[in-house]
């Protein structure tokens, strides 16, 4: 089977990592992924081809288009961007399309999605199985929540075929955050929260690798892609310094790999016997898997990532959207992660929180569904053969 996927994330890299967990779920098929954020340096299988369209990211307040190369103009890479996107999937002639997020979110770039609904819809296109890939949290549109709503109900029941919610509904439905669920008339489905697992013995190997006993204390801090955050990591290590010394503690950073490099310059000076800041690392699940204690974000992979590992963690939401403190929260009351808040940060502040984390760590949660990727690919191969 051919299968279609498009990607494009604009912030963080959790929609990409998701994404390609889901590709590499399909292992059986054939998969165009095609993506359209910042390169990300990752080794993709066999089955999996990769294109890039042209770099276009939003601002930092999510309201215009930018070019990532600042010297191009947005209305070329628009254009250029469209007839690219029409001519692969032409190409590839897919049995499944596989959006991710859109209608929910990314309406920014309809220009070249709908295209090629439409030309499915009217048979321009060859004829395909339309899924809506979504994660479990929708962002906050309180100033146009019902237009919102009811133009999403529309493109779902005129241009897809089916919506796979990437989410465990014992721990958070989709309708929380959208009311008109119950108006969309294609199959909606939950296959579980998407995420990779840990290698086999993961802990011992990379503990073993950075010559870390086991009198001694990792703290993994990260921050996603990194395009926001810093001052998080910076609260960590300044924090770091006023950790009870019976800890015998280890810090590895994790800047994101989309950090300004000023940035990661100020917190690599911060770097010496027991402290490493990095950029990104492809081991990232094993390093958490070797911690004793996680310092991030709540974003959608890392407070995955954080549960498959089973590692105790401390998450602070990022303030902009709801969709962070929603999640946290809601893994805070299950006794999963511990939420930091503004106040937190300040160095002794934290410093004793991390101690308190460290003596009585919190306990693995072990009821929250983790399959969603072999789930989402059981599902739709069982689909299209029934189709």
């Amino acid at each position: 089977m051919k299968i279609f996927q498009y990607c494009q994330y604009v912030l963080g890299i959790g929609h990409f990592f998701r994404t390609l967990e889901i590709s590499r779920a399909l292992a059986e098929h054939e998969i165009t992924l095609v993506t359209g954020g910042s390169d990300i340096d990752v080794e993709l299988p066999e089955h999996i081809h990769e294109v890039g369209l042209p770099g276009l990211e939003m601002d930092r307040d999510f309201k215009n288009l930018l070019a990532k190369n600042k010297a191009d103009s947005i209305v070329q890479i628009k254009r250029a961007r469209r007839q690219m996107l029409f001519d692969l999937y032409k190409k590839a002639s897919p049995d499944v399309f596989i959006v991710e997020l859109y209608p929910f979110g990314r309406r920014a770039f309809s220009f070249e999605i709908d295209p090629i609904l439409k030309g499915i819809r009217y048979q321009i296109l060859k004829p395909s199985q339309v899924i809506c890939s979504l994660r479990d949290i929708l962002v906050d549109r309180k100033k146009y929540q019902p237009s919102y709503e009811s133009k999403v109900v529309d493109l779902l029941n005129n241009y897809f075929d089916a919506l796979l919610i990437h989410s465990d509904p014992s721990l958070l439905k989709i309708d929380t955050t959208f009311s008109s669920i119950e108006q969309i008339r294609i199959p909606v489905v939950y296959t579980g929260f998407v995420t990779s697992k840990p290698v086999p013995n993961a802990r011992q190997h990379l503990r073993k690798k950075l010559g870390i006993e086991k009198n001694n204390k990792l703290i993994v801090a990260s921050l996603g892609g990194g395009k926001v955050g810093r001052s998080l990591l910076q609260a960590v290590l300044d924090a770091f310094q006023l950790i009870d010394a019976s800890h015998n503690c280890y810090l590895t950073v994790f800047t994101g790999p989309f950090m300004a490099q000023q940035d990661v310059d100020r917190l690599q000076k911060h770097s010496g016997k027991k402290i490493s800041v990095e950029r990104f690392t492809s081991e990232f699940l094993s390093y958490l898997a070797a911690a004793d204690l996680s310092i991030s974000m709540a974003g959608y992979n890392t407070c995955m990532n954080i549960l498959a590992a089973k590692v105790p963690a401390l998450v602070r939401p990022f303030s902009q959207n709801r969709e962070q403190r929603f999640r946290a929260e809601r893994l805070a009351e299950k006794g999963a992660v511990r939420v930091l808040n503004k106040h937190d940060l300040k160095p002794l502040r934290l410093a004793n929180i991390i101690d308190q984390m460290l003596t009585n760590p919190l306990k693995p949660v072990s009821d929250i569904d983790l399959d969603g990727a072999n789930k989402t690919a059981q599902w739709i191969q069982s689909w299209t053969r029934r189709k």
